[in-house]
Formats: structure tokens, sequence, C-alpha cells
């Protein structure tokens, strides 16, 4: 049976001059049977009101994005079948698939920002 392979990192966007904040991705690889349900972790730490973001990164190509949560519903339906539940209490937001496929074997990151990032904001790599 074929699998997918599934590896994170965690991704902040910064502006000058803003409070701390984190995000982490437990696991750095996740390996599921295709057609199995996938959950990816990620947990944060931010002060203020949370702007969360899910991207993937296919082999030999650059960053997509996937889904994001500004406010309101806490379940954010995504790209390509993926999910994520934003829960305030654990400051966790977990991207999630149903049954998985072969072609969602890649690098996957989660990303938190207290402010929406205009052109004066970058993307900083956190182990």
């Amino acid at each position: 049976m074929a699998s997918a392979h599934i590896w994170t990192l965690g991704i902040l966007f910064t502006l000058s001059g803003l409070r701390a904040q984190s995000v982490t991705q437990p696991e750095a690889e996740v390996r599921v049977a295709e057609g199995d349900p996938v959950t990816v972790k990620c947990t944060y730490s931010v002060s203020g009101s949370p702007y969360l973001f899910w991207y993937i990164q296919h082999r030999n190509q650059g960053l997509q994005f996937l889904l994001k949560y500004i406010r309101g519903d806490t379940l954010v339906k995504g790209n390509y079948g993926f999910e994520a539940e934003f829960n305030k209490s654990q400051t966790s937001f977990h991207l999630k698939k149903p049954s998985v496929l072969g072609s969602d074997s890649a690098l996957y990151f989660c990303a938190v920002s207290d402010t929406v990032v205009g052109a004066a904001g970058r993307a900083e790599y956190k182990p």
C-alpha cells in the first residue's frame, strides 16, 4: 500500500517592534497510509488575536497557501480537502484530512501572526 510522508516546519510572520510569538509543530514527520486520515499538529503562542495559516510545499515547488483563520467560524475548510480547527483554549490549529492521497506527500508549514502582514513583514523559520 502506498503511503504519504508529511514533513513539518513552523513559520512566524513578524513585524519590527511586535510582541513575542511562537509556533510549534511537535512532529517532524508523519507517515500515513494512503486512504487513512491524518492530523498535523500545530500549537502557537501570541499576544492578542492570532492570525493562523497553513501552507504546503511539494518537492521542487514554491509554497502554496492551504488555509487561514482570521476570525469567525473555528472550523476552516481549505484547499485539497484539508481543514483546520482553531482552538483558543488549547492554542492549537491542527491540520486534518480524512483520506490522504500519495500526492499529499509534502512539507507543511503552520504560521502565526498577531497582525495581518503587509509588505513590511517577513517570514522566519523557527525549529
